[in-house]
């Protein structure tokens, strides 16, 4: 009885993958350097949709403020080249996945690269929103002029995060993510701001542009919280943990 339960297998045998001729030939140097050639350029493609995001942020701000017809369809035209790049980029990494099997960093790499690219692609989407304000109040500003300075300081304050957080991908700077929190702090003072003059009972323009502005002070606020996202995935992507936030 003894024997018999000597000759078996022990659990984990039978649980462990042990690694084969295949396993060897699949990471060969040559390929591993192909491999990361290819996070690089995924690595690439995020940075450029987050210029793109950048951009069209801006633009759709001046659109707004400026009741500028030809700026907002420009925005809303180019929506489109974010969203080609993010669908360009998911399949790309789904592809690397499948074909490499990554494990630790690289596979953190590429799970994250996919989250935010999904954030980026959203930032887009609430530029091209702004963008669609404008168009349909034209010729008309969107924008009364009690609120103009905040919506210009919500779309500074969108610009500087978004250049921020391009940064710190970039460089995977941990420290500068940290940051990321207290600049989105600075955005929901300003729609706090915004929303306190919607309800005050002075307000002179009416329901309707009070739901005007108060989704544009939304897509501002939701771009700011779409950057803190990305950044506590750089955050985690370089320390392999996840950011406290500190209240």
């Amino acid at each position: 009885m003894r024997e018999k339960a000597n000759s078996l297998p022990f659990v984990k045998d039978l649980f462990t993958v042990h690694p084969s001729w295949h396993h060897y030939l699949h990471y060969s140097l040559p390929m591993r350097d192909a491999f990361h050639d290819e996070l690089d350029s995924i690595g690439a493609s995020l940075l450029q949709m987050a210029v793109l995001v950048k951009d069209a942020m801006a633009t759709a701000t001046t659109a707004l403020l400026n009741a500028d017809l030809a700026l907002a369809e420009k925005v809303i035209q180019e929506d489109e080249v974010i969203d080609s790049i993010q669908h360009d980029l998911d399949a790309r990494a789904i592809n690397l996945m499948a074909r490499q099997q990554p494990v630790a960093s690289d596979l953190r790499t590429l799970v994250t690269s996919l989250r935010m690219s999904a954030d980026l692609e959203r930032m887009g989407d609430l530029a091209h929103h702004i963008a669609k304000q404008a168009r349909m109040r034209y010729p008309n500003c969107a924008v009364p002029p009690e609120l103009t300075v905040t919506i210009t300081e919500m779309g500074r304050a969108a610009n500087a995060i978004i250049d921020k957080v391009s940064a710190v991908m970039e460089h995977r700077d941990s420290v500068r993510a940290l940051e990321i929190e207290s600049d989105d702090d600075e955005m929901d003072k300003l729609h706090r701001k915004l929303i306190g003059i919607l309800l005050e009972d002075s307000w002179p323009h009416g329901v309707e542009a009070a739901i005007d502005m108060t989704l544009l002070g939304r897509y501002y606020e939701r771009c700011s919280d779409h950057a803190v996202s990305i950044a506590r995935r750089v955050y985690f992507l370089v320390t392999g943990e996840y950011a406290v936030v500190q209240n």
